[in-house]
């Protein structure tokens, strides 16, 4: 009886939920991504050193929710006014990023057992273009540059690793990911990007991050096809070199802040969020958002 009543109850205050307050699920997706992207702010102080950068990111996350600043704040207040819905919200959020700190875990651990390199090729080579197609060809490649290699092939601070793929069928839906791991002396940052349609794909980095300096970079792209005919997907213009600098741009902050890896966010942004910021954030330790606090840190 108690139980019914406290679900009745909460019923009752999402039907009378005032007409600019997000939804449930709404609040939570948007929750979602602004946990990351405070994580991101917090941790990459290289792209987010002013408050222009960070509240030009933030709005990136509303923008993407069509949603504001301000009705985030309103949203957070009246929620934050039912605790107990409220808790459960941040309890359903806090699973989410750990489900997504799982899959990346997972995607590292496979990226380590060294699959895909030939025997005759050294660990840093990058092929101009990959036919999935082809005899001999496996599911993909994956290379290893360490220090001394990077310095030669990146000039700049920054770097991007670059390709594009045609082929890919409208109905296919194998996974089909591509995962840069940037390793620091004390760190280790992972970008995660999940291809899904023909057209151009970028991850980048840095050299340097706060008292840090990179030691070697390990990537991959990898399709695990599960059908007996593997479609024609190709991958050309594949590189690796300086990123082109921002100051070639028009809107050099939307450059500068690419680290949502070229792609516009959406609700459901699993893969264009975590790969820059999921590792910083230990879903164990998430707080539950008080009202104004997302706020532009000056």
């Amino acid at each position: 009886m108690f139980l019914f009543i406290l679900l009745g109850g909460l019923a009752y205050s999402c039907q009378n939920r005032p007409k600019e307050v997000l939804n449930r699920k709404q609040m939570e997706r948007l929750m979602y991504d602004v946990y990351i992207a405070e994580a991101t702010i917090e941790n990459d102080y290289q792209n987010f050193n002013t408050p222009e950068q960070k509240e030009a990111y933030i709005n990136k996350v509303f923008r993407s929710h069509k949603t504001t600043q301000a009705q985030w704040d309103t949203s957070l207040s009246w929620y934050s006014d039912k605790i107990d819905l409220y808790l459960k919200m941040n309890d359903s959020v806090k699973a989410r990023l750990q489900r997504t700190r799982q899959q990346i875990d997972a995607m590292v651990a496979q990226q380590n057992q060294g699959q895909g390199t030939p025997a005759l090729l050294s660990p840093s080579y990058l092929p101009p273009f990959y036919i999935f197609s082809m005899p001999d060809t496996k599911r993909g490649f994956q290379f290893r540059l360490d220090s001394a290699e990077i310095s030669s092939k990146v000039a700049g601070d920054d770097f991007l690793f670059t390709f594009s793929a045609i082929g890919i069928p409208s109905w296919f839906s194998s996974p089909f990911t591509s995962l840069l791991t940037l390793v620091y002396s004390d760190t280790t940052i992972y970008r995660f990007q999940k291809i899904l349609e023909n057209k151009t794909y970028e991850l980048s980095g840095s050299k340097y991050i706060a008292g840090d300096t990179i030691t070697e970079i390990r990537g991959f792209v990898r399709l695990q096809d599960s059908t007996v005919v593997m479609p024609h997907i190709q991958l050309y213009n594949i590189s690796f070199g300086d990123r082109p600098s921002p100051f070639l741009e028009t809107d050099t902050l939307e450059v500068d802040l690419d680290t949502l890896n070229g792609e516009p966010l959406h609700p459901d942004s699993v893969e264009l969020l975590e790969p820059d910021s999921i590792k910083y954030l230990n879903p164990d330790s998430v707080m539950p958002f008080k009202p104004d606090s997302v706020k532009m840190m000056q």
